[in-house]
């Protein structure tokens, strides 16, 4: 369906990041049926997100799903609260149990939905986000109301941690930690890059954390919850 320009600027742009591709298509089909929103970043993970984010406009809305490889959505939501705080994330699950939701808004989540929710739901969470920035049901606000006050320190302290890696150099680090024990110039061929480049993210992560060894970068990598 062809959408004039004049169109296409009233709409509200949407990001979807989620790592199963009939679900995503899915919700980009629901989500581009609601008058006045447009699916314009669809991502498979966090990192993959961050990525686009480089080379798109920022969407007002990006709903994640919070259990994704290589970066979840707890982490994707971190990263945006930091760095990206104009974009509202939503968070889509198919857990709904109250310690996911507690560690969902602990994160940065402007709500929390469901995937068995119905498209009214859906549209009622990005209608309540655009107009208030939040969407929490009764339930779900009794919930977050029973969880601790204050976060954990090692989880702010994580968030930090991550805050400071770009995504490149986070899938370097995967590559590092990856059970085929990759040479550097295999990482380098992996991401399509010279081994300078690599080396370069290596010396990165050295100065940044004080690592001294390719052993200190997965004990740096499981130590923090960099890698599954």
């Amino acid at each position: 369906m062809h959408m004039d320009l004049e169109t296409a600027r009233r709409m509200t742009e949407i990001a979807l990041v989620d790592d199963h591709h009939l679900m995503r298509a899915g919700l980009v089909g629901m989500v581009n049926g609601m008058p006045g929103y447009l699916v314009t970043i669809e991502s498979a993970n966090g990192m993959e997100f961050i990525a686009q984010l480089r080379e798109n406009q920022a969407p007002a809305i990006a709903i994640v799903d919070l259990n994704m490889p290589v970066m979840d959505g707890y982490s994707t939501m971190a990263w945006l609260r930091a760095h990206k705080p104009d974009i509202l994330p939503l968070a889509l699950t198919f857990d709904a149990t109250d310690q996911a939701m507690i560690r969902a808004v602990r994160s940065g989540a402007r709500g929390f939905v469901l995937k068995s929710a119905r498209p009214q739901v859906l549209r009622a969470a990005l209608d309540s986000l655009m107009r208030t920035g939040y969407y929490y049901t009764e339930e779900s606000l009794e919930i977050i109301s029973r969880g601790p006050t204050e976060r954990p320190m090692v989880e702010l302290e994580r968030e930090h941690v991550l805050s400071r890696i770009t995504p490149r150099e986070l899938e370097f680090l995967t590559l590092v930690c990856d059970e085929a024990e990759h040479t550097y110039e295999q990482i380098a061929k992996h991401m399509d890059v010279t081994k300078r480049t690599v080396e370069n993210y290596r010396v990165s992560l050295f100065d940044k954390f004080k690592i001294k060894s390719k052993t200190g970068l997965v004990l740096f990598a499981m130590r923090w919850g960099l890698v599954k």
